[in-house]
């Protein structure tokens, strides 16, 4: 988990395929209340394109916890051919799903991580670097809160968007998503 140092849209064309270090190394892990109200109303009325914009908003200026976990690496055996040694590395976990796309998964906060899997280390991320990974690793989504209390998904434009660190604004009675300053 270093820092990244791609081209200067790292959406189209990373030089390297990183997680960044964490933004706030006091982060507590506790889900952010803004976020929990967007993403409540959005479960509440799914098909309502205002609350999913709401909760795609709450999450644009949020941070999430992108789970790690650790993967085997090398075995080496003895001359019985018993395992000697083993050495495992830790990685950032992508979900498939029936249809093959792949999902980066990222949750609001521990309880949420914890209902998922208790043995996952969390690492606090902006959102849009949980997002720039996603498609870095050419996952199709960033599936937030798999386990629930509510899942939500950011996919196509809205994903390509979040990992360039774009933000929705309100201009009249219109959303849309403008670039950082």
């Amino acid at each position: 988990m270093g820092d990244h140092h791609g081209p200067q849209d790292p959406v189209d064309g990373a030089r390297r395929r990183t997680l960044l270090s964490p933004a706030a190394p006091d982060d507590t892990g506790a889900s952010d209340p803004a976020v929990d109200a967007a993403l409540s109303a959005f479960e509440a009325a799914p098909d309502d394109p205002e609350r999913y914009l709401d909760a795609l908003a709450a999450l644009a200026v949020s941070r999430v916890l992108v789970p790690v976990v650790a993967v085997l690496g090398e075995i080496e055996y003895d001359e019985a051919g018993l395992a000697r040694d083993k050495s495992s590395d830790m990685a950032a976990v992508l979900l498939t799903g029936a249809d093959g796309r792949r999902a980066l998964l990222a949750f609001t906060g521990t309880a949420s991580m914890v209902r998922w899997n208790p043995e996952a280390r969390p690492v606090p991320v902006p959102v849009a670097h949980a997002a720039l990974a996603a498609v870095q690793e050419d996952a199709a989504a960033l599936l937030v809160d798999v386990a629930g209390p509510v899942r939500f998904v950011v996919e196509g434009e809205d994903l390509q968007a979040l990992a360039r660190g774009w933000r929705i604004a309100r201009l009249g009675a219109e959303r849309g998503w403008i670039a950082p300053a």
